[in-house]
């Protein structure tokens, strides 16, 4: 399991290549989505989720559209035009990250990551 303190300064980047890579999602289909994809390793609350939602919706990054499905009415978010640039932009800076943690951590040739 990836702790929350890893997590937190990347869910924004995960929410939007989410919505980049599936054009609009709701919440639920979010965190079952990054399950899947983390193999049970990341699981997401709705504390951490909601507000990462309501923050990239307050900066113009994402719209909501609300869709009566049934009695339930479910809430899709999807990219504005500047949150399909900021995307780009972010994931970009999180791959260079990600190589220079490589190579600051330098794990060790046997260390099994699985």
């Amino acid at each position: 399991m990836i702790s929350n303190e890893l997590l937190k300064g990347t869910l924004k980047t995960i929410v939007l290549n989410l919505l980049v890579e599936n054009n609009r999602m709701y919440g639920y289909e979010i965190t079952r989505e990054v399950e899947k994809i983390s193999e049970g390793k990341i699981q997401l609350t709705w504390g951490a989720l909601y507000p990462t939602l309501h923050k990239l919706e307050a900066d113009g990054l994402i719209v909501s559209e609300e869709y009566n499905i049934g009695k339930r009415v479910r809430k899709y978010y999807r990219l504005t035009p500047t949150g399909e640039a900021i995307s780009r932009d972010k994931v970009k800076e999180f791959a260079e990250f990600v190589q220079i943690m490589g190579r600051l951590i330098k794990p060790s040739p046997g260390l099994n990551f699985s």
